[in-house]
């Protein structure tokens, strides 16, 4: 690098600095778990700033922010008639439109907690979320009533009483174990409500699910504190989110980087939302030059299908100028900045239940950025799914540059708020990492530190892998325990053993099963997809299948994965065993012969 190239980096270093000493100010402010706080009263202060301004455009309606919140005060006094209050938990599933939000901020004005369930959920899956939340009532999107009534008889609420309906376009009449909350909001107040007010936040905002390592989705507990401080520091320090900002925002808000640096966010900052349902990628650039959306929202999955998209007129001069959000590849980093004309990426790194978050404030290429926490990485045995340490117990950081397990420290500031099960709270709990008495979050997760030039001193990271027995696919956390289980409920199968496997051209790993079965039987592979669409959701579903006549476990019976993962679907590694595939427009899984191998490799098949 020039002498001149290198001066000019490092003012502009020096000036993202500067534009983030005003975050790490207000980092002094943020509140403690006795402060009188929350994502409620959050709201109100922008309503009280502006209340004019735009708030939420979603499906050809716009909302001020005076508007919406008569709204949201609607809803909270319904359910506050209804008894609801502080400390108490309504489990909310629908998809993301205005009423979802409208939901989210009702609750948060009460003082209950929302438990958010994946609006993908169905069979199984769905009931345990719902009942393990142990909620007093659950609020029904329109749109979401046939999955709930398909597991109404697994569910401890009782019909007729504790299921709640809010409208969605306006179908048919509803079933009579919902009550319809619309026809009553009218008659409902629109002013704040004076609990608002005295909520603290170190109280429960939210209990987000998360596909953890150990069978089905554990519920991860977001305090209102977090909430605050999430979208704070990630809207200024990200985003640098102004009052003038429009959002993109189609990431579903259950999950945390949909409510935190993107709701959350721009909510403090005043700013305005685009709201979409779900992504498209054909309406994509459409939607940014009709709404003006100068900010998106993003994980590495969609960036990648915008590139694969073919270029559009829509696409050319179009006003996204920064985006923020996990997973956007290094391979694709340049070109998915080059072909939109994007000056600000600010890739981040979080989870639901974390008390570790990283982001890129310094706009630098391929990179998770700085820890806002302390964060150490240590040596991890691959093979033996565990931390390597040394002879007097203790964890062996890594080198420069060498992967290693993210642990996070647990202390005052960096809180680990664990999840509504104890148990599993303590097995995400690391001790003697640095000191036989410290205490660290174990994130699952493989990363490295990377130079990346200037820096001012900050150390930078760039994400490598997830450990175990959990996978990303379509930028969801999957766990191989929950997919083994539903397909060992098969009748023609024995065991499966669920891994994560790399398919050109695709970000994350798609879900591969290794099966035991009867080969003496004409195997039921159409019965086999039913099942896995009938109890999971569509990333969850395995993409390939191995049948093999020996399971290989540990001496503790623990299934082995490592040369399942590296052999994953090659002919050529597998030997004898038969493969198969399933195709996106398949109503089964097929052989997979060397021409679909071929189109697989080729990246042709379309996943």
């Amino acid at each position: 690098m020039s002498v001149i190239s290198t001066m000019k980096e490092f003012f502009r270093v020096a000036g993202e600095l500067r534009s983030v000493i005003p975050v790490m100010a207000s980092m002094r402010k943020l509140p403690t778990a006795e402060d009188k706080d929350s994502l409620g009263l959050m709201f109100e202060r922008s309503v009280e700033r502006a209340p004019d301004s735009s708030f939420l455009l979603c499906e050809g309606k716009e909302w001020s922010y005076s508007q919406f919140n008569s709204e949201v005060n609607q809803l909270a006094h319904y359910f506050q008639k209804k008894g609801l209050g502080r400390g108490d938990v309504v489990v909310l599933f629908m998809e993301s439109r205005a009423g979802y939000i409208r939901s989210i901020l009702a609750m948060a004005k009460l003082g209950v907690t929302a438990s958010l369930i994946n609006n993908s959920l169905t069979g199984s899956a769905l009931a345990h979320c719902i009942n393990t939340s142990n909620a007093k009532a659950c609020l029904v999107g329109e749109e979401r009533i046939e999955p709930v009534a398909e597991v109404l008889d697994q569910l401890n609420l009782e019909a007729g009483k504790d299921f709640f309906c809010l409208a969605d376009k306006g179908g048919d009449a509803n079933p009579i174990w919902l009550e319809d909350v619309d026809p009553a909001l009218e008659l409902m107040p629109t002013s704040n409500l004076a609990v608002t007010g005295e909520i603290l936040a170190g109280e429960t905002a939210f209990n987000i699910f998360t596909s953890g390592t150990t069978g089905l989705p554990k519920a991860a507990v977001l305090p209102h504190r977090k909430i605050i401080i999430t979208g704070t520091t990630m809207g200024q320090a990200g985003f640098q989110a102004k009052a003038s900002d429009r959002l993109y925002l189609c990431l579903p808000i259950y999950h945390i980087t949909g409510m935190g640096p993107g709701l959350a966010s721009f909510i403090t900052a005043g700013g305005s939302i685009y709201l979409k349902r779900r992504f498209s990628a054909s309406s994509f650039w459409k939607e940014v030059q009709q709404y003006q959306a100068n900010c998106f929202i993003y994980v590495g999955e969609l960036c990648r299908y915008l590139l694969n998209s073919e270029p559009c007129q829509e696409e050319k001069n179009n006003p996204i100028v920064k985006v923020m959000g996990n997973g956007l590849r290094p391979e694709i980093w340049d070109e998915f900045k080059t072909r939109f004309g994007i000056d600000r990426v600010a890739e981040m790194y979080g989870a639901s239940e974390g008390n570790t978050a990283f982001i890129n404030i310094l706009n630098k290429n391929k990179t998770i950025g700085a820890a806002m926490t302390p964060v150490e990485l240590v040596k991890y045995d691959y093979e033996n799914d565990e931390i390597v340490r040394d002879e007097n117990g203790l964890c062996i950081p890594v080198a420069l540059g060498e992967p290693g397990l993210l642990l996070g420290e647990i202390n005052d500031k960096a809180q680990f708020d664990g999840y509504t099960d104890p148990d599993a709270s303590k097995k995400k709990i690391v001790n003697g990492v640095l000191a036989p008495d410290d205490q660290w979050f174990n994130t699952g997760d493989i990363v490295k530190q990377i130079d990346v030039g200037f820096s001012l001193g900050l150390k930078h990271f760039q994400f490598v892998d997830r450990t175990g027995d959990t996978f990303r696919w379509r930028a969801e956390n999957v766990s191989t325990n929950e997919v083994s289980e539903v397909i060992n409920a098969h009748p023609q199968v024995n065991v499966a053993n669920v891994y994560g496997v790399e398919v050109p051209g695709c970000e994350g790993k798609a879900g591969m099963a290794a099966l035991q079965i009867e080969y003496d039987e004409v195997f039921d592979w159409s019965g086999l997809k039913a099942l896995l669409e009938r109890e999971l959701p569509a990333y969850a579903r395995p993409l390939f299948m191995r049948v093999q006549r020996n399971i290989e476990t540990t001496a503790t019976f623990k299934l082995v994965k490592s040369d399942l993962r590296e052999e994953s679907y090659h002919p050529e590694k597998v030997g004898s065993d038969l493969l198969y595939y399933l195709r996106p427009d398949s109503d089964s899984y097929e052989p997979l012969d060397d021409e679909a191998y071929s189109d697989i490799c080729l990246g042709a098949v379309g996943y």
